[in-house]
């Protein structure tokens, strides 16, 4: 395990270790490093003495001019002293080796970081520099390709092809790097009998950090002959202050052994590679290999790069246009969303019945609009109870205005369950409970790499000098991502988030309009509370009138009338008996509100040994079993607590079979909220009628088969949704009914119970 350690701690500096101090350069050129503004040599390389025949130890602490003739000296002085390099890069020189025997060469100069001034010599290859106006045509050509062609990929293929024409390389790539620092192959021009790599993709550590920080410094680097044997430079550190010189932008500066040996996997003799950069950062490379060795001339190599530049800023203009369009495209979705939502009475409506929908704001697969406890399903979604987990884990983990990833299940392993429709999500909460949600769908990435990203290097270790070798296979080698989604991308975070603001801002006037709903409805109860009051005391006092007369009527004229009008004067009384009685239970019904329930610890026992104590007699009449689970306390008002299972308990009996009635009372906790339930045995309900039975005055029998108002389920929804809570009933005919009510575990709060009386005037329900 140590050992392991250790090797990955030596891979690690290896990888990263520095790449621009050298003191080494390639044989096919000369380097001097020179003080300014004397041109005095302070070093140099040590293949002087085969160009010039002067060692390399004479040469140092001389000036230039000893090797050069005073006019070019003159000429090199007034191009230093240039605000700009460019003017005299690159510039002829000749050199005289013997007698009249001269050679002549490319010099380019530049400062390094330390402010020393380096010269570079390359052998020209011709005594002429590429005609300008030659070279406009060449790229003007290319340019022209550009205007016809559709697409950025065709793009790249045009600048592979025009470099390729113009150097004469066997293959020529271009490579664009991703987030990850991978890189892929977008374009390639090759012989025909190459193996291609149009595709593939190569590790991070293909080409290491250092090398990518170089790349960005030194936009053209040529490798004539990768088989060649390096030249030292003399002395190795620079007499001023003793350290190898920093060769950044150096042309000629020794590739590392690594990337050498690399290319000798790969089959290349030579190589020439041009930066294509992008706001200040390395975008790719565009990648030049031979067979055999070969020489570029620095004319020509500052044509290619000029090339890929002209050709690379139309690329980057198109990427920003696509990605403008993009942009545009979907605020103008996110406008006419907006405008949906505003002339729908629901907004969720706005979201999801038109087109575009919801799903085109972030183009993802699926979406949930989570609202009032309530699920909006659209596209491709996981089920309501994964959903109903999903937003419980968000409530707890999201603390801001957005929530995305594009690998859910990494961080919320029940993901993986529906890894299908939800590996990627991006959340919005509208607020503590309701969420807008969009979901992608895992992608099987299978991506082809050229070689194994897990084992791009080794370490050769020789007595004890470790050594960093790349890989030797260069065969596809495939890697699987899974449980994860294609990324969300920062302008569809954006779209979403200027969502969200809408949704916020359409909820917000909605709830406007309610609290003025609320004061109208605040009205209408006051009258409805006179109403109240006149229904107890005015109406009433008639009532009795007509009673107490038809009484004394019958009383006075009894030996008068006969039957008939015996059974009418009966019919009257009944009739204003049933009138109190509708009466009473209205002033019952009304009273849930008026009373204005105070919730507080009431134990469930409690109140039913009330109700039962109250139906004692009923009970003992129709030999009614009563069983019961074992009941919590709860947030609740006791007396109107009495009164549902009073209701409930009551119908039982009423609606009994033949049998003696059986009857349970069962609780039960869910999430948060308690689950009460009245089970009997008695002749059952039709599922049709399963919600009229709870509408005021509805009954489902006659008066003569089951005496009563149609008041008591009423009254006991009534209750139930003062409470915060849910009633329904689950049964069939002949065979007993159970009715479920909820109760929240926290009771009503305050604020609805004070301030929401829009859910609750005086006679409706919900």
């Amino acid at each position: 395990m140590e050992m392991h350690l250790e090797s990955q701690a030596i891979l690690t500096s290896l990888k990263e270790a520095p790449i621009h101090i050298s003191s080494q350069i390639q044989p096919h050129g000369v380097l001097f490093i020179l003080t300014e503004p004397e041109l005095r040599i302070l070093q140099v390389s040590k293949n002087v003495s085969q160009v010039f025949g002067v060692s390399p130890e004479n040469l140092l602490q001389t000036s230039l001019e000893e090797l050069l003739d005073p006019f070019q000296i003159e000429r090199i002085k007034a191009g230093l002293s240039e605000e700009s390099l460019d003017y005299i890069n690159p510039t002829k020189i000749w050199v005289r080796k013997k007698g009249d025997e001269y050679v002549v060469f490319d010099a380019i100069f530049h400062r390094n970081s330390e402010g020393f001034l380096i010269l570079e010599l390359e052998p020209a290859i011709s005594q002429e520099n590429i005609p300008f106006l030659s070279f406009y045509h060449l790229a003007r050509a290319s340019i022209n390709q550009l205007e016809t062609t559709a697409n950025n990929r065709d793009f790249c293929q045009i600048i592979v092809q025009e470099v390729r024409k113009v150097t004469g390389y066997d293959r020529v790539m271009l490579y664009k790097f991703d987030e990850d620092g991978h890189g892929s192959v977008l374009a390639e021009e090759k012989l025909e009998t190459q193996e291609s790599y149009l595709g593939l993709h190569y590790p991070e550590s293909d080409i290491p950090k250092p090398a990518r920080k170089l790349f960005c410094s030194n936009w053209i680097r040529l490798i004539p002959d990768t088989n060649y044997q390096p030249v030292e430079i003399f002395p190795v550190n620079n007499p001023v202050n003793q350290r190898p010189i920093d060769l950044t932008n150096s042309i000629l500066r020794s590739a590392s052994p690594c990337h050498i040996e690399y290319l000798h996997n790969m089959g290349v003799a030579a190589s020439l590679t041009i930066s294509l950069i992008k706001e200040g950062k390395l975008w790719g490379l565009i990648a030049c290999h031979h067979q055999t060795p070969k020489y570029v001339s620095y004319e020509l190599r500052k044509a290619c790069e000029f090339l890929g530049r002209v050709i690379f800023s139309e690329i980057s203009d198109r990427e920003e246009t696509e990605d403008y369009d993009y942009r545009m495209q979907l605020t103008n979705i996110q406008s006419t969303l907006i405008d949906y939502m505003s002339q729908e009475e629901n907004f969720i409506d706005g979201l999801v019945k038109h087109q575009p929908n919801i799903l085109d704001v972030t183009s993802a697969k699926g979406a949930a609009i989570c609202f009032g406890g309530n699920y909006t399903l659209i596209g491709e979604t996981p089920k309501e109870e994964d959903l109903n987990y999903l937003v419980q884990w968000l409530k707890d983990k999201v603390h801001e205005e957005v929530f995305y990833t594009d690998s859910l299940p990494l961080i919320y392993p029940e993901a993986q369950n529906y890894k299908n429709v939800a590996s990627g999500l991006l959340a919005i909460p509208i607020s503590k409970r309701n969420y807008v949600l969009w979901f992608r769908p895992e992608v099987i990435q299978t991506v082809n790499w050229g070689g194994d990203p897990n084992q791009a290097f080794e370490l050769n270790n020789t007595e004890g000098n470790y050594r960093l070798c790349p890989r030797k296979s260069f065969e596809k080698w495939k890697e699987t991502v899974s449980l994860t989604s294609l990324p969300w991308k920062a302008v569809e975070v954006k779209a979403a988030l200027g969502l969200r603001k809408a949704i916020v801002n359409i909820v917000l006037r909605q709830a406007d309009e309610l609290a003025q709903l609320a004061q109208d409805l605040e009205r209408s109860n006051a009258e409805l509370k006179k109403f109240a009051y006149v229904a107890s005391h005015d109406l009433q006092e008639p009532l009795n009138q007509v009673a107490n007369y038809v009484q004394l009527l019958e009383m006075r004229y009894n030996d008068e009338l006969d039957e008939d009008a015996k059974e009418f004067i009966n019919f009257a009384v009944e009739g204003v008996s049933l009138m109190q009685t509708l009466i009473d239970d209205v002033l019952a019904y009304s009273k849930v509100d008026m009373q204005r329930i105070e919730s507080q610890p009431t134990e469930v026992k409690q109140a039913l040994d009330h109700a039962l104590s109250n139906l004692r007699r009923r009970i003992q009449e129709s030999g009614t079993v009563i069983t019961q689970d074992e009941l919590p306390t709860v947030m609740a008002d006791n007396t109107q607590l009495m009164q549902l299972f009073q209701n409930l308990i009551g119908n039982a009996i009423k609606f009994r079979s033949h049998k003696a009635p059986e009857i349970h009372i069962g609780a039960s906790r869910l999430e948060d909220e308690w689950l009460f339930s009245v089970r009997d045995n008695g002749i059952g309900i039709d599922p049709q009628f399963s919600d009229r039975i709870f509408v005021i005055f509805q009954r489902l029998h006659t008066r003569d088969e089951y005496p009563g108002t149609g008041m008591g389920l009423a009254i006991c929804k009534k209750i139930v949704e003062c409470h915060r809570g849910r009633i329904w009933v689950e049964s069939q005919l002949g065979e007993g009914a159970t009715f479920y009510f909820t109760i929240p575990v926290g009771g009503r709060d305050r604020e609805r119970r004070n301030g929401r009386k829009v859910q609750n005037n005086l006679f409706g329900g919900r």
